[in-house]
């Protein structure tokens, strides 16, 4: 489906809380995006008809609730294609990279104790590797930021050597709306480090841009279900089979083993080694409705209008001189941040409610960017789009942020 502003205002019917919050203008899909009707009504149906627990029962509704969790798990691997073994249900991106931080040791070669992560990291992808080069006595380095917004690549190549165990970055800054060079960055590091173990943090990309492991050559990819209109409680974690393999079990308990003696257990195979406990079945099973959404309208489609939409609101936004903005020139998401000059972030988010304008304030979990970029108070504002937005929804946006800044700048 092309996207445009009449397709994209039909899209938004979909979604009900348009409905039920009429002149709703929500700019804040980075932070989570909302959920068609489809997707709430996969949930409500499974409550409602088919609840039961997955790999256990040999009854109808169990084998149904498993057989549909695991068609999720299909659906995921196609989505980035890759294979339904090296999909693992995580609770969200955040509990798979901490997943990585106490298992990727026992993977990676004793005499590698380096660390590479950006400046411009999520703290998601920050403070768990912080806390493993404590536990292992091992180092953390970090590729630069330039002043262009995008990654020092000449940085990385420095910083890349035979010592570096693990790279890990984001694929799109949540704040700066960057989209890092991914293939290149990992043809990089294998060329300097053949055992150098990559990951890459898609928490805000695979929603809206096309994702093929196969051709990043990533080792593994994480990413969370919420940002891409399916539930909160889902994340993924794709990792290349013959590491998983490799990889001991971060959690323990039922459903992840193979056999139990009071002395020791045997794990399952993956990736159910990975999936300790109840899962959230749920959510995984309306994640393939969210998929299947997604691929009706077509990756490629929602990453041209999201274009269209953020070099608009860079246009509109720069009538108001007193507007910084931190967002690069070239290759980037639909996430922009902005400050108006003498007026806290926080205010203008707060003001921009009254106009029943949603939009995210603060330092967007990214507390050493703002402190490399040395922006004022520490945080910015940050507009995101998706799919249910239109040209009317800057437009509104822009005249109420004229209005504040003839408030505060006279």
């Amino acid at each position: 489906m092309k996207l445009n502003n009449t397709t994209a205002k039909k899209l938004k019917r979909d979604f009900p809380i348009f409905k039920n919050n009429p002149g709703l203008i929500y700019l804040d899909s980075a932070a989570t995006s909302q959920r068609p009707e489809i997707v709430i009504r996969a949930v409500d149906n499974f409550i409602r008809k088919e609840n039961a627990n997955i790999s256990r029962g040999v009854y109808t509704l169990a084998e149904k609730a498993t057989e549909d969790y695991e068609q999720s798990r299909k659906s995921v691997a196609k989505f980035i294609n890759a294979h339904h073994e090296e999909i693992v249900f995580t609770k969200n991106a955040t509990e798979a990279i901490n997943l990585f931080s106490y298992t990727l040791k026992s993977i990676s070669p004793r005499e590698k104790n380096e660390i590479l992560l950006t400046e411009m990291e999520h703290h998601s992808n920050l403070v768990p590797w912080q806390q493993m080069v404590k536990r292992e006595n091992m180092e953390l380095k970090f590729i630069k930021v330039k002043g262009d917004f995008t990654l020092d690549l000449e940085d990385a190549k420095n910083k890349i050597t035979d010592k570096t165990a693990i790279l890990s970055f984001a694929h799109v800054s949540n704040v700066l709306g960057t989209i890092n060079p991914v293939k290149e960055l990992i043809k990089i590091a294998r060329q300097k480090n053949k055992e150098i173990i990559t990951i890459v943090d898609g928490a805000q990309s695979v929603q809206n841009i096309k994702i093929d492991v196969k051709k990043l050559d990533c080792d593994f990819l994480v990413f969370s279900g919420h940002k891409m209109l399916g539930p909160t409680g889902v994340g993924i974690l794709y990792g290349k089979k013959e590491l998983l393999e490799k990889m001991k079990p971060f959690n323990f308990g039922g459903g992840m083993i193979k056999k139990v003696t009071l002395k020791d257990a045997e794990w399952a195979n993956t990736p159910y080694k990975f999936e300790a406990g109840t899962q959230n079945i749920v959510e995984v099973i309306a994640l393939s409705e969210a998929i299947k959404y997604i691929e009706n309208i077509g990756l490629e489609n929602i990453h041209e209008w999201e274009e269209e939409l953020t070099d608009y609101v860079i246009k509109k936004m720069r009538e108001i001189p007193e507007i910084e903005i931190y967002h690069p020139k070239e290759k980037s998401a639909g996430i922009i941040s902005f400050n108006l000059s003498g007026v806290h972030p926080h205010d203008i988010a707060s003001l921009l409610n009254d106009y029943k304008i949603c939009v995210r304030a603060g330092h967007h979990c990214a507390m050493p960017l703002m402190e490399k970029l040395k922006i004022p108070h520490g945080g910015t504002c940050r507009i995101s789009f998706y799919i249910y937005n239109t040209f009317e929804d800057i437009d509104r946006l822009v005249e109420a942020l004229k209005e504040i800044n003839k408030k505060f700048n006279k």
